[in-house]
């Protein structure tokens, strides 16, 4: 019998130029147009002297790569997750908030005790990866939301995948360099560093409560009351 000749596999294409750049570019806008707070929060945290700088940035990584790993899997497995079960991740930053609250309060020393630390403080227990820790489910609770916009976008364009990861990982570097530079800036970082410290656990509780209201639905299929605040 005659032999064939095998096939051989062609060779991979590569998305050209134009492909990158637009896709890249869309992933910028996505990240951007939904993680326009955190820059927000992220000043207050870098103004804060209980977290290093490193803290700070790695749990910001932290963060955004385990929202954007959830909603590649969500887009994988065609999960929706409804908003309000995505609403009750405000309880972490309630409660970071409320419990930096009381320590701030409790704490009532010379104004000239700098070296009491920031209201955000993981040294006891948890050490240096507490920080980092606290500060990713910090920003795992406040982009939440961003999940019903991943998860869409990844499941209708499963080409936006590797385009959105490289282009996540550079915004949040850019974003993490904004607000350092904000804090530091010679205009601005001194005042930003002073109300820092006491505005922080404000946010952390609004950004919870304001997270928390989603999941009244949960509440209200349990009692059988309304809860429609919008």
């Amino acid at each position: 019998m005659p032999r064939g000749n095998p096939r051989l596999p062609g060779p991979v294409e590569i998305p050209p130029v134009q492909w990158w750049v637009t896709t890249g570019g869309l992933a910028v806008a996505v990240f951007a147009s939904t993680n326009v707070d955190d820059l927000l929060i992220l000043s207050l945290l870098f103004a804060d002297p209980g977290l290093a700088g490193w803290q700070v940035v790695a749990g910001q990584f932290l963060g955004i790569a385990a929202l954007t790993a959830a909603s590649i899997l969500c887009a994988a497995l065609a999960l929706v997750i409804p908003e309000a079960w995505i609403g009750l991740l405000g309880v972490l930053p309630l409660a970071l908030g409320c419990r930096n609250a009381r320590t701030a309060l409790s704490r009532t020393r010379a104004r000239e005790g700098a070296d009491s630390g920031g209201v955000l403080q993981f040294r006891l227990q948890g050490g240096q990866v507490a920080g980092v820790l606290a500060v990713a489910g910090v920003t795992i609770a406040n982009g939440g939301d961003n999940l019903g916009v991943y998860v869409p976008l990844f499941s209708s364009s499963p080409t936006m995948i590797v385009p959105s990861i490289i282009a996540f990982a550079v915004m949040t570097g850019l974003w993490c360099l904004a607000a350092h530079r904000l804090v530091t800036s010679p205009a601005l970082g001194g005042r930003i560093r002073r109300v820092g410290r006491r505005l922080l656990p404000i946010v952390l509780i609004g950004l919870g409560l304001w997270i928390l209201r989603k999941s009244l639905p949960l509440l209200s299929s349990r009692t059988g009351c309304p809860a429609d605040f919008d």
